[in-house]
C-alpha cells in the first residue's frame, strides 16, 4: 500500500484521525493520534517528533528527540475507538540523519529477515504462535513497603463452587481439567469467538479458539503463519484486540505466564519454517520427515535456549511456569509428538509444506519482534554451522529414571539466570547486525534493575507464612 493508497482508505472511511504506534522495548505498545489534517505524502517521510527519554530503554533526557515513520502498509481501521480511527504501525528513527534507531524491536526483526536471505538459505521465514491468555472478572494487587498481595476472581474458577452467587449455578472446571469442555463449563465461548472475529475483520487470518488447560478462564486463539516482521506486527494488533473486547464486556485479560498457582501456565507455543522460492526447506527424509536442515535448525535453538530465554520468557514470572517436573516444556531435546520436549515435530500432516519445527518454551509475556527474530537468528546459526541436535527423545521425559533425566539439559530457572546466559552467548544475534551490542547491553541493564532486583528484594507473601514465627 502506497501513501496515496493510505490516504484514500482513510477517506473512503471517513477517518477523522491517525492513530500512530510503535512498540517500546520491553514490549509494550505505544500510540498517540494526530487529526487526519496532519497526514499527508510527505509524513511518511518526515514522520512525527515525540519524547524518546519517556519511553522505556531508550534514549537519555540529553538526547530524547526521535521520530516515528509510519509504515504505510501497515494502516487499519480501529474497531474500537468511538471516532473512526486510522492506525498504523511506525518505524522508529534519529531526526537528525533518519537513521533507524537500534533499540526499536520492529527493526531489529526488519534486519533479521534482511539477514536470511543474505546468507542464502531461505528468502522467508514464517512464525505462527500459539499465545494463550486468562479470562479474569476481577484483579486486585498491591506491592508497597508494608504489604503486598494479589487477588484474581473468575466466575469460572473451580475456587468458587462453594460461593454465593444467587444462585451458583456450578459447571466451573477442575483445575487443569479446562481442555476443550464445552459451554456451560465453558463460559467465554462467545466472547473468544468476538475476538476470533474482530481479528478477521482487520485482516488477521485465524485458524480456531478454544478454552485452555486450567480452570478460571484460560483461553488459546492461533493465527496463521506469516513472515516475521508482519507477524511481529499481528502480534500486538493480537493482544490490544483481546484486551479490549474483554474489557468491553467487563472482563480482563492478562499475558502474565504464571498467574495461578497450582495449575497451568500460559505459553506460547512458537513454530518456525523457512522457504525458500517458494519451497519449504523443513521437509526431507530425515528423522519425523524433516530435512537435515531443519535438525541443524533444532541444534541451534537447542545449543542457544538458555539465551534465548533471556526474550522468549523475559519476566520474572516467567520462571514460575518453566519448573523442571511440571506441565512446562523445559528439557532441552526434541521429539516427535512428544509434548514434555522444549522442541516438537508436530505430525498433524504428511504435507511437506507443513513440516515445522515447534519451540515450546515460550510464553506471550515476550516482545514479539525480538523473541521472533532471537530464535530465528538460533535457527541460523544451527543451520550455518552445522549444530546436530543429537538424538530425538521419545520418551515421556516425566517417567525417566534420575540417572538419564540428569544427562537432559534444562530451560534457566530464573530471569536472572537467562540474562547470564545471554551475556555469555549472544554472537550468533550480532550477526548481519540483526540485534547490536547495544540492544544486547541495555536488555541485560534493563531487565536486571528494573525486574530482577526489584523482586529479588521484596519480601515474598509466602515467606510469612513459612517463616514468621522462626
Amino acid at each position: 500500500m502506497s501513501p496515496k493508497d493510505v490516504l484514500d482508505m482513510a477517506k473512503e472511511n471517513n477517518a477523522r484521525v491517525v492513530d500512530i504506534r510503535f512498540m517500546d522495548f520491553p514490549g509494550i505498545w505505544q500510540h498517540f493520534t494526530v487529526p487526519m489534517s496532519e497526514l499527508d505524502e510527505a509524513s511518511f517521510e518526515d514522520g512525527y517528533g515525540f519524547d524518546g527519554s519517556s519511553i522505556r530503554g531508550w534514549q537519555p533526557i540529553d538526547a530524547s528527540d526521535m521520530l516515528v515513520i509510519p509504515d504505510p502498509a501497515t494502516a487499519k481501521m480501529d474497531p474500537f475507538f468511538e471516532e473512526p480511527t486510522m492506525v498504523m504501525i511506525g518505524n522508529i528513527a534519529d531526526p537528525l540523519t533518519h537513521e533507524k534507531y537500534t533499540r526499536d524491536p520492529r527493526y531489529i526483526a526488519q534486519k533479521t529477515e534482511a539477514y536470511l536471505k543474505s546468507t542464502g538459505i531461505g528468502d522467508t521465514v514464517f512464525i505462527g504462535p500459539e499465545a494463550e491468555f486468562f479470562i479474569f472478572d476481577n484483579i486486585r494487587y498491591e506491592s508497597s513497603k508494608n504489604m503486598s498481595f494479589y487477588e484474581i476472581d473468575s466466575v469460572e474458577a473451580t475456587w468458587n463452587t462453594g460461593r454465593e452467587e444467587a444462585p451458583n449455578l456450578g459447571y466451573k472446571p477442575r483445575h487443569k481439567e479446562g481442555y476443550f469442555p464445552v459451554p456451560p463449563c465453558d463460559k467465554f465461548q462467545d466472547l473468544r469467538t468476538e475476538m476470533m472475529l474482530t481479528l478477521e475483520n482487520i485482516g488477521i487470518d485465524v485458524e480456531c479458539q478454544h478454552h485452555e488447560v486450567a480452570t478460571a478462564g484460560q483461553a488459546e486463539i492461533d493465527m496463521r503463519f506469516k513472515p516475521l516482521v508482519q507477524m511481529g506486527d499481528q502480534l500486538v494488533w493480537f493482544k490490544y484486540i483481546v484486551k479490549n473486547v474483554a474489557y468491553r464486556h467487563g472482563h480482563t485479560v492478562t499475558f502474565m505466564p504464571k498467574p495461578l498457582f497450582e495449575d497451568n501456565g500460559t505459553g506460547m507455543h512458537t513454530h518456525v519454517s523457512i522457504w525458500k522460492d517458494g519451497n519449504p526447506l523443513f521437509a526431507g527424509d530425515k528423522y519425523a520427515g524433516v530435512s537435515q536442515e531443519a535438525l541443524y535448525a533444532i541444534g541451534g535453538i537447542l545449543k542457544h535456549c538458555k539465551a534465548l530465554c533471556a526474550f522468549t520468557n523475559p519476566t520474572t514470572n516467567s520462571y514460575k511456569r518453566l519448573v523442571p517436573g511440571f506441565e512446562a516444556p523445559v528439557n532441552l531435546a526434541y521429539s516427535s509428538r512428544n509434548r514434555s520436549a522444549a522442541i516438537r515435530i508436530p505430525m498433524y500432516s504428511a504435507s511437506p509444506k507443513a513440516k515445522r519445527i515447534e519451540f515450546r518454551t515460550p510464553d506471550p509475556s515476550c516482545n514479539g519482534y525480538i523473541a521472533f527474530s532471537a530464535i530465528v537468528m538460533a535457527v541460523l546459526d544451527g543451520i550455518e554451522n552445522k549444530i546436530d541436535p543429537g538424538d530425538p527423545l521419545d520418551k515421556n521425559i516425566y517417567d525417566l529414571p534420575p540417572e538419564e533425566l540428569a544427562k537432559v539439559e534444562s530451560a534457566p530457572g530464573s530471569l536472572e539466570e537467562s540474562l547470564a546466559a545471554l551475556s555469555e552467548d549472544h554472537e550468533f544475534l550480532l550477526k548481519g547486525d540483526a540485534f547490536t551490542k547495544d540492544v544486547i547491553e541495555k536488555w541485560i541493564e534493563y531487565k536486571t534493575e528494573n525486574e530482577v532486583n526489584p523482586v529479588r528484594l521484596r519480601p515474598h507473601p509466602h515467606e510469612f507464612y513459612l517463616y514468621y514465627d522462626i
